[in-house]
């Protein structure tokens, strides 16, 4: 598989994780900033939540983890979780915007 057929499939991934108290996934909620795919199968993730103190935190992180490290040629992941900049609703896919009715 080719790193752009990985990320892809990084991609499919991403869309089956939710927050809890959010119909929709975290890659259309623009909280996925940057996938780095490694030549060895290292996979380095920087993502955010919608806010600093979300009470499922833990959960999203793990869940985006375990499905990451699940898609095929996957070795390692890397999780970065950082607050800059800061998440805000611009940030949405025009899928996710219309879902929670901000179009």
């Amino acid at each position: 598989m080719t790193k752009f057929e990985t990320e892809v499939k990084i991609v499919e991934v991403l869309k089956t994780v939710f927050d809890p108290e959010i119909p929709v996934n975290v890659y259309d909620l623009g909280l996925i900033y940057r996938i780095d795919v490694g030549e060895d199968g290292e996979v380095a993730l920087e993502m955010t939540l919608t806010a600093p103190n979300c009470p499922a935190a833990d959960f999203i992180v793990e869940d985006v983890h375990q499905k990451v490290e699940s898609v095929e040629g996957i070795t390692k992941v890397t999780i970065n979780l950082v607050f800059e900049p800061q998440w805000d609703k611009d940030m949405m896919s025009e899928e996710a915007k219309f879902e929670l009715g901000f179009l």
